[in-house]
């Protein structure tokens, strides 16, 4: 076995690796506001998310060929290229395990285009061709869904309180909650249907981009069998659930009742469909959701959000590209005097 061969298969193990973390990870998104209001039992939740994810990635290349039209397959060719995906991939794996040992949410989306990014700062500072535009990736798939997703999923979800509270003002609260919890398990589903369509095709996009890169395959879009994988591996991921992160969503951040678990669930659906099937954005479905769930909960007589930790959920969202891009070009940099 040459050496670039070891490397693609090295790589394409970590994209499988970063996909089940991915997984691991975000299945907070979809079941910790249903498991808090009691809308789905915990073992249930992680069942119907882990489904609904495989489905979703299996059911639209939206956002692999918004990533791979990004990087526009100008990774270096061969060896150099292989280890530009590596240091991206270590990069963002590394920051996704810290932060998810510290139980605090941010998007593995962000935290790997990020890395991509810097990987090919750093490769074009060797004189490599890097991917192209590094600074169009960070504008376009990282900071302006960074900026925009928390604002409009906190904006959509505070303001939806108010027409739902007043159609239910004559209600008894049993009544309320029981139909707001039957609501906020069909959005658990819908969540994890749009984690799949989101992240989900990053995997697969990866996948592909290792393999053209190592000239196993031909450039052009997602493989089925590349697609299948990454939906294997992400759906494992939510599978296993990590509920330190989940806890930090259901119980650190704010306190809902399932109405408004029902509306802030809802409307981050919206968004991760909206953002892959209409405006093709690499939305982060941890930022949807989590946004989501604050405005929900602001809106409330008494307050229930926790901002202490609100805030610092956000300064590690803002702190994922720098630090993402930084290690991943410094694990490029490392790299290199072993290439040969």
């Amino acid at each position: 076995m040459t050496g670039e061969s070891l490397m693609m298969f090295l790589v394409l193990a970590c994209t499988c690796g970063f996909a089940f973390l991915n997984g691991f990870r975000d299945a907070s998104n979809s079941v910790a506001a249903a498991v808090r209001t009691r809308a789905l039992t915990p073992t249930y939740a992680v069942l119907v998310a882990a489904f609904f994810t495989f489905v979703g990635t299996m059911l639209s290349t939206s956002f692999g060929v918004y990533l791979i039209s990004a990087v526009e397959l100008n990774v270096p060719a061969g060896t150099p290229g292989l280890a530009l995906l590596l240091a991206a991939l270590l990069a963002a794996g590394a920051w996704g395990i810290l932060c998810w040992w510290r139980g605090l949410p941010v998007s593995s989306t962000h935290a790997l285009i990020s890395a991509l990014a810097g990987a090919s700062g750093a490769s074009a500072i060797l004189g490599n061709d890097g991917v192209h535009d590094a600074l169009r990736m960070l504008l376009g798939g990282v900071l302006i869904p960074l900026v925009l997703t928390p604002l409009v999923a906190y904006a959509f979800s505070y303001l939806l309180v108010v027409p739902a509270t007043w159609l239910v003002r004559h209600s008894s609260a049993a009544d309320v909650n029981g139909v707001s919890r039957a609501g906020q398990a069909v959005a658990a589903c819908a969540v994890a249907l749009g984690h799949g369509i989101q992240d989900g095709q990053r995997t697969g996009a990866m996948l592909t981009l290792t393999l053209v890169t190592a000239h196993a395959a031909q450039p052009g879009s997602i493989m089925l069998g590349t697609q299948l994988l990454g939906a294997t591996f992400l759906a494992a991921g939510v599978l296993f659930g990590g509920w330190r992160i989940a806890h930090t969503i259901a119980y650190r951040l704010v306190s809902l009742d399932p109405l408004r678990g029902m509306i802030a669930q809802s409307v981050s659906a919206s968004m991760l469909f909206l953002g892959a099937m209409v405006f093709h954005l690499p939305l982060s479905t941890t930022q949807a959701v989590t946004s989501s769930i604050v405005g929900a909960g602001a809106n409330q007589r008494f307050e229930s959000v926790i901002w202490r930790h609100v805030n610092r959920v956000a300064r590690h969202w803002v702190a994922t590209p720098v630090v993402c891009a930084l290690l991943a070009g410094v694990l490029f940099l490392a790299m290199n005097p072993l290439l040969g």
